[in-house]
């Protein structure tokens, strides 16, 4: 009989307009906690009745970026230790009895732990065997880290001194709904980024103009190994290589503009 005792374990997910994705991904965890927190940010399309149906409290909040999203988050959960999920990301089986025995006998041993994420293309029913994949911590004493303040970069600040260890399993994470979907996604992402290369004064070459896209394509169906996913994962390539040129363009543009306005011209 499987265990469906709560665990001393909050988990929460930020969301805007993902009624479509965020069901599969509640379901998945709902028997791992009794605190689950969905920071919804002006979704119109009944992402919070369906968040709230499947048991999870939703607070509302406007998005001021992901880090300062997620560390709001984490201000609202009630339990000791924190998993975070995108709202497109599920976690199966395996991985959550895995999450499920660190919490037996005297408890976790680590303070923090990575996991690892490897992205399902549409037409997929799970990840690739050679799917690239990031490992960042995603499970977590509260004590032990928080969310950086960053509003672009997704990472998990750590106390120093932190004990760190990686779990087996997988999370799946469905992250394309379609090209053109993607698209729409990473071009608006790109003008967060451009937003705080800004702040952080940071600058590219015009040389960078000539290299993004093909350096990029060939980074997405080489080395993130694309290339095995068929037509789909060069289709896949394509955009990454392009919203990499995109943010480039976009920053080079703002500082022409930036300069042509300095000189009185609109």
């Amino acid at each position: 009989m499987t265990d469906t005792t709560p665990l001393p374990l909050s988990i929460f997910i930020i969301a805007k307009n993902e009624a479509d994705r965020l069901g599969r991904t509640l379901r998945a965890v709902r028997d791992l906690s009794d605190d689950i927190v969905v920071v919804d940010s002006g979704s119109t399309d009944g992402t919070r009745e369906l968040a709230a149906s499947l048991g999870a409290r939703v607070v509302e909040h406007a998005f001021e970026g992901y880090g300062p999203q997620k560390r709001h988050a984490e201000t609202l959960c009630r339990h000791p230790w924190l998993l975070n999920l995108d709202a497109d990301e599920v976690v199966p089986p395996d991985l959550a009895s895995e999450i499920r025995a660190l919490f037996s006998g005297d408890g976790p041993a680590a303070d923090a732990y990575r996991i690892r994420i490897a992205e399902i293309f549409p037409g997929e029913g799970a990840p690739h065997r050679f799917a690239y994949a990031l490992s960042p911590v995603r499970l977590y004493r509260r004590d032990k880290g928080s969310y950086s303040a960053s509003p672009v970069w997704d990472r998990v600040d750590l106390a120093q001194g932190a004990r760190v260890a990686k779990l087996k399993g997988t999370i799946h994470h469905f992250s394309v709904r379609s090209l053109g979907d993607q698209m729409t996604k990473l071009n608006a992402y790109t003008d967060a980024l451009v937003a705080d290369m800004e702040a952080r004064g940071d600058g590219v070459s015009v040389l960078r103009l000539l290299l993004e896209f093909p350096a990029n394509f060939v980074k997405a169906y080489v080395f993130r190994r694309h290339a095995l996913r068929g037509a789909y994962g060069f289709m896949t390539a394509m955009n990454f290589a392009f919203y990499r040129y995109l943010r480039v363009a976009k920053h080079l543009e703002a500082k022409r503009l930036a300069k042509a306005r300095a000189r009185g011209f609109e």
